[in-house]
């Protein structure tokens, strides 16, 4: 069995999500075949069912919302999601995993190694990177500013440019003694706005750089699954969530960590944080709130069981999406206490 289904069927929760988005279909861990090269090629393309594409990431460009997703599909929103157009041009319909954007400058990252790059608020895009020999999918991407940024994935992948994407070098990081995997999937890098980067990955690690991505180091989190998402809060605090509901959080910079109490039991996906509130969703209608600094967690909004992959905060609403695709906005106390 390759390696990438070795991972997956280790992780019964995730998996069921990750089919659901294809990225097992098809996946080998080596050579590509001729039919999903082509994919990679192809623009995507213009339909009307957009909206209802797996969207997996999202991203803000001063007010316009863009969601990312399935086949290449770009999803832009300039009326806080109650519409969306397609952008007028990607070049590939390979999933798009993550986005990011400096101010107009934005990038998004997925399988084969794609790196897109838009200088105008997502309506257009233009391939910086790809890597056709192997589908070794990028999971994330974040930016210091519009030069300096990073791209991380499946087995320890991390590149780094310093010219806007212009180039992008791949990087080796060091691995620590005693880990029982060697090359850990980066699942999601995120920042706390002020210099610090961290890199949600699998086996309950976290790693950290305190020197604008040069150096890492990895966390003790006492946790041994894999963590999906994070988040740091205007407080400081670093949550990040990932199997059967787990989330862990810390007050600290990452020096120690405590599990959240949650009623979860579902794989978080996304953690996204607004004023002095934390929100996660997850499998099979998982939504939750944390009004403590991630300490605790309870269940928010209206029941459903949909696959949720990422959401939005968008002023006093929050935009959910999922498999389904774009959700609908529900309005909340995002800044109540």
């Amino acid at each position: 069995m390759n390696r990438i289904k070795q991972i997956y069927r280790l992780r019964p929760a995730f998996s069921a999500w990750m089919l659901a988005l294809g990225m097992l279909a098809g996946q080998s861990g080596g050579a590509v075949a001729a039919e999903d090269i082509t994919v990679l090629h192809e623009p995507a393309a213009a339909v009307p069912y957009a909206n209802r594409e797996a969207i997996l990431a999202t991203a803000t460009s001063g007010k316009r919302l863009v969601a990312v997703g399935e086949h290449g599909v770009i999803l832009l929103s300039d009326d806080g999601g109650r519409s969306f157009h397609q952008a007028r041009h990607v070049p590939t319909q390979a999933q798009l995993n993550a986005v990011t954007f400096v101010g107009q400058h934005g990038w998004a990252v997925g399988q084969w190694g794609v790196i897109l790059h838009s200088d105008d608020a997502g309506e257009t895009w233009t391939l910086q990177h790809s890597d056709a020999s192997v589908d070794q999918p990028l999971f994330s991407t974040a930016f210091i500013d519009d030069q300096r940024g990073f791209a991380v994935g499946l087995w320890s992948s991390f590149l780094r440019t310093d010219d806007g994407g212009k180039t992008w070098t791949a990087i080796k990081l060091p691995v620590q003694q005693g880990m029982k995997v060697k090359t850990p999937n980066f699942n999601q890098i995120f920042g706390d706005g002020k210099g610090t980067l961290f890199i949600a990955a699998e086996r309950g690690y976290v790693l950290r750089s305190t020197d604008g991505g040069q150096t890492w180091t990895y966390l003790s989190t006492g946790y041994e699954g894999s963590f999906w998402t994070g988040c740091v809060d205007a407080a400081g605090n670093i949550v990040v969530g990932g199997l059967r509901g787990s989330i862990y959080v810390s007050a600290d910079h990452g020096e120690t960590w405590t599990r959240s109490s949650t009623p979860a039991r579902n794989s978080i996906t996304a953690i996204s944080s607004s004023g002095s509130k934390i929100f996660a969703v997850g499998l099979n209608g998982t939504r939750l709130v944390s009004n403590d600094g991630g300490k605790s967690f309870e269940v928010f909004g209206h029941a459903s069981d949909a696959s949720y992959t990422t959401l939005s905060i968008l002023g006093d609403s929050i935009l959910p999406y999922s498999t389904d695709g774009v959700g609908s906005p529900e309005q909340v106390a995002v800044n109540a206490k």
